[in-house]
């Protein structure tokens, strides 16, 4: 049975996709594979939310279960853009966002409290409100929900800049 806990990242990690879907809905592969100056492209997007090809962002979680105080190093910033990425259509990188992001919702649901108390350390929080020793639900949320809404909204950006192109 799901913990408290759970249910609410599952339910705010769904939303987060919905609005994230309502986004993507009707952008055509021209439009996907632009950029702005400077800016990442539609694509570049949603293949930075995808995470690395090698297991999306389970392997993250997994680390905070697996052994005690993992040390974690995020590196900010890295699209994942890969070759195989490129090659996908916009649609079928949506799919893969919905799938990671679904399987990020079923994770929660599959946590106990004691696993989402544990912690990891991971440098790159230390000045943040994550602090450098984050809970497992903490990072859940932070990805799950503030990472994917940050993205939506600069998704949003990024296809307003272009349509006035």
């Amino acid at each position: 049975m799901a913990t408290q806990t759970g249910a609410q990242l599952a339910e705010t990690i769904r939303a987060a996709l919905e609005d994230m879907r309502t986004v993507c809905a009707g952008v055509d592969e021209d439009t996907a594979s632009r950029a702005p100056a400077g800016r990442w492209s539609p694509k570049e997007i949603l293949s930075h939310l995808l995470g690395p090809e090698a297991g999306g962002h389970r392997p993250l979680f997994e680390a905070f279960t697996a052994r005690d105080a993992a040390s974690i190093d995020i590196v900010p910033g890295q699209t994942y853009f890969t070759e195989q990425r490129r090659a996908l259509s916009f649609a079928q990188l949506v799919q893969l966002l919905e799938r990671e992001y679904e399987g990020i919702a079923a994770y929660a649901l599959s946590l106990d409290e004691e696993q989402f108390a544990r912690t990891a350390h991971i440098p790159l929080f230390k000045q943040s409100p994550l602090t450098e020793y984050p809970t497992l639900a903490a990072i859940i949320g932070a990805l799950g929900t503030h990472h994917l809404r940050t993205h939506t909204d600069h998704l949003r950006q990024v296809l307003a800049e272009l349509a006035e192109k």
